[in-house]
């Protein structure tokens, strides 16, 4: 027997006991109408609204860095206190990103997002109102704590929403969209701060609007994701033991290029302003641009690269680009960093995609979440915590001795990294 009771979104075209059919249509034009306002933009515009979502997020985030300097001289804390601000990021980012990563497969994608940029807004809320170094802390921890909870629902609506005739965009777009957000964020932070009215706020309002902006574009957007039962909080790290030889080869270069990261997000644009000579803000925007930036049109043009060539390639071109920016520190040649730091670009840019790509290949299926998660835990850690410990040396034998030692570093680090790594394929 054919039924009558075709249903949309679980309404029943049928009068439901109790109520005339009149109501019934009515309410079926009400449930209607919200659907269609949910899905007022379509999937492929939808793509491009998640795409944009997430570079906002990593765009505020690289947004404060011109203004640490700022910061430090207007409220007197130290290089140290000044990268905990920014680790503490970081650190927050890492945790809620261990703990929430895969909610949005039971919770959904938007909700997920939606919370998010709720969070983030209130973080620019407590950039707007800092009075102190206090206020920089929990601006800081609750902007992790957004940006954490974000990546896993962006990433994986990302992967839902891609045209099907373009399968490999949004793996592109996760790779390389959040490094270039850095780097447009921490240099259009720069240039407002060095020219536009209302230095300590500006780009925050900026910012605020944006996410306010996004906050109603994504509950315009179609729920992409399918929903599963039983949602897991607890994270998996682990690495498999058919990948752990390489992981721990990997590690240096892994570790070397996240730390280069870390130091210019936070002590990065004081570094330029004292080798320059030069109070503009913009030439601290401009150094984490070169090495975000470049780093991710590197990420482009590599991504067809065979991954250990990536890997190797990019982490020769690292070690050779931290050279330069250790030579360039010793003789306080602001071009020659400049350009250093685009060559670390060049390089930092193809060494992660191809420790990413070598470690994920070689691991199981089923072990690749917790391996994944081994690999961001590094990665975050690496960010922060090497800064923090340039950022007490620099409180001790100043930054220009700091920046020395901590690059050294991180060139022994680098190359010991490529060695480890050469040797270990040469092996399998």
């Amino acid at each position: 027997m054919t039924s009558t009771r075709r249903t949309c979104a679980g309404i029943s075209r049928d009068s439901p006991r109790g109520r005339s059919p009149q109501e019934a249509q009515e309410e079926l034009e009400v449930v209607t109408r919200t659907l269609g306002a949910r899905e007022f933009i379509g999937r492929r515009a939808s793509f491009w609204v998640v795409a944009t979502t997430f570079g906002l997020f990593l765009f505020a985030a690289a947004a404060p860095s011109p203004l640490y300097a700022v910061y430090a001289g207007l409220w007197h804390f130290s290089a140290g206190a000044l990268t905990e601000v920014f680790a503490v990021y970081a650190i927050a980012l890492l945790v809620a990103l261990l703990f929430t990563g895969s909610s949005s497969d039971f919770v959904g994608r938007r909700p997920i997002i939606l919370v998010a940029i709720v969070i983030q807004l209130a973080s620019i809320v407590l950039f707007l109102v800092a009075s102190g170094i206090e206020w920089l802390f929990a601006a800081r921890i609750a902007q992790g704590i957004a940006t954490g909870i974000a990546t896993g629902a962006l990433g994986a609506a990302l992967v839902d929403l891609q045209p099907p005739e373009n399968p490999a965009l949004a793996s592109l777009v996760n790779s390389a969209g959040p490094i270039l957000s850095l780097g447009i964020g921490a240099l259009a932070s720069a240039v407002l701060v060095q020219y536009a009215p209302d230095p300590l706020h500006l780009i925050y309002w900026v910012t605020l609007f944006a996410f306010i902006a996004a906050l109603v574009a994504i509950a315009a957007t179609p729920e992409p994701g399918v929903r599963r039962s039983g949602v897991r909080w607890v994270p998996r790290i682990s690495v498999d033991r058919a990948v752990r030889r390489e992981f721990v080869a990997t590690l240096p270069i892994l570790v070397a290029g996240w730390a280069v990261a870390g130091f210019y997000l936070s002590l990065g644009p004081t570094l330029a302003s004292q080798l320059a000579a030069s109070s503009n803000r913009v030439l601290g925007g401009l150094a984490i641009f070169l090495l975000a930036d470049i780093g991710a049109v590197a990420i482009v043009i590599t991504r067809v690269w065979a991954t250990t060539r990536a890997m190797m390639v990019g982490g020769v071109i690292l070690g050779v680009g931290l050279v330069l920016a250790v030579a360039a520190i010793a003789l306080t040649s602001p071009l020659l960093f400049f350009a250093a730091t685009a060559l670390t670009g060049v390089g930092f840019g193809p060494a992660w995609l191809g420790v990413l790509r070598t470690l994920v290949a070689l691991a199981a299926p089923t072990a690749r979440a917790a391996l994944l998660a081994a690999v961001f835990v590094v990665a975050y850690l690496a960010l922060a915590l090497p800064a923090v410990i340039a950022g007490f040396l620099a409180t001790r034998i100043g930054l220009h001795d700091a920046a020395l030692w901590y690059g050294a570093g991180l060139v022994v680090l680098t190359f010991v990294g490529v060695l480890s790594t050469w040797v270990v394929i040469r092996r399998r």
